[in-house]
């Protein structure tokens, strides 16, 4: 039995949920997010409260898709209402950051700067030289983003170099001793 897909969702005063057969659309005040849901689980909406409820067999595929349906649709609400953001951090002598346009420039050891290009749906600001804020309404889009980031210089083991998460500890290893 999926305990998250049977919590029920509590709409916000300020968000709309509209179902038109397959596609959910949520809008907020940050925004419209529209999904395509499977027809396998039923959503059943009371008020401002709505509830999932599988329809055929109760197998691990139904268990798995009537949980992740009812997280995505979860995850859809807040962002329209609140949204999600991710920092990150820049740590390293010489590694800095900075923001032309719609790219966002990266200097962290390589011997030429990486370019990468900032999608449409995502904010990106650069407060300082060494911190990203990513922000978003599409949770998925805002994580896969950072991950992108983070993936150019992950931090490495023996010094913790590289781009991390803001609240990340990076668990340090100890070098060669020697003779």
């Amino acid at each position: 039995m999926s305990r998250i897909g049977y919590k029920t969702i509590v709409i916000p005063e300020d968000v709309t949920v509209t179902r038109d057969e397959d596609v959910i659309t949520v809008k907020g005040p940050k925004g419209e997010l529209s999904e395509t849901f499977s027809p396998d689980v039923a959503m059943n909406v009371n008020g401002n409260e709505i509830n999932f409820e599988p329809t055929g067999k109760y197998d691990n595929k139904m268990r798995a898709l009537h949980g992740t349906q009812r997280a995505n649709l979860a995850n859809m609400i807040e962002g329209v209402e609140k949204g999600f953001n991710k920092t990150l951090k820049l740590v390293g002598v010489g590694y800095r950051t900075q923001l032309k346009g719609s790219d966002l420039i990266l200097n962290v050891g390589y011997s030429n700067p990486v370019d990468v290009k900032v999608p449409e749906d995502i904010d990106v600001k650069v407060p300082d030289n060494t911190t990203i804020e990513i922000a978003g309404i599409n949770k998925q889009h805002v994580g896969d983003f950072a991950a992108k980031v983070r993936e150019i210089r992950s931090p490495e083991p023996y010094k913790g170099k590289g781009i991390r998460y803001e609240n990340e500890h990076i668990t340090l290893r100890e070098g060669k001793t020697g003779k």
